[in-house]
């Protein structure tokens, strides 16, 4: 029997026409320092652990397969970015700046760490994927 407490937050764009829904037990922020990414976001893109099945967004929101295993989500009117997502499970990893102080949660993974431009270094404790550790994550099996 789980004790772990479920959290509901919401968020929105920066124009307010899309919002999102998600809960989570215990979560983190992962930044991605990949070059999609970096131009995506003119930054990292940085994203809130969810339970996936709980990420509900509203509104105009597209979508652009920025590659064979990733999409990425945002507001049709403001452009901001709203989601990564991962096309072979259809999982959408919902962007932290979306929640009031990204709900609170810690940074506590990068991927693509040693890709990280000079002045974009995070501070603190965490644990950096390099690029090979990443792509071994994420890209799909072939056979």
């Amino acid at each position: 029997m789980s004790t772990e407490t479920t959290t509901e937050i919401t968020g929105r764009c920066l124009c307010g026409a899309v919002t999102v829904q998600a809960s989570f037990g215990t979560s983190i922020i992962r930044a991605c320092h990949c070059e999609m990414c970096r131009r995506h976001t003119s930054s990292m893109f940085m994203s809130l652990a969810t339970e996936p099945d709980s990420v509900r967004f509203e509104g105009p929101a597209k979508s652009y397969r920025s590659s064979d295993w990733a999409e990425r989500g945002f507001c049709e009117i403001c452009g901001s970015t709203l989601w990564y997502g991962t096309v072979e499970d259809g999982v959408r990893h919902p962007a932290a700046g979306l929640f009031e102080n990204a709900a609170g949660v810690p940074l506590k993974l990068e991927f693509y760490a040693d890709n990280t431009p000079e002045g974009y270094a995070l501070a603190g404790e965490h644990k950096k994927l390099t690029t090979a550790e990443t792509i071994a994550r994420f890209a799909p099996k072939e056979g």
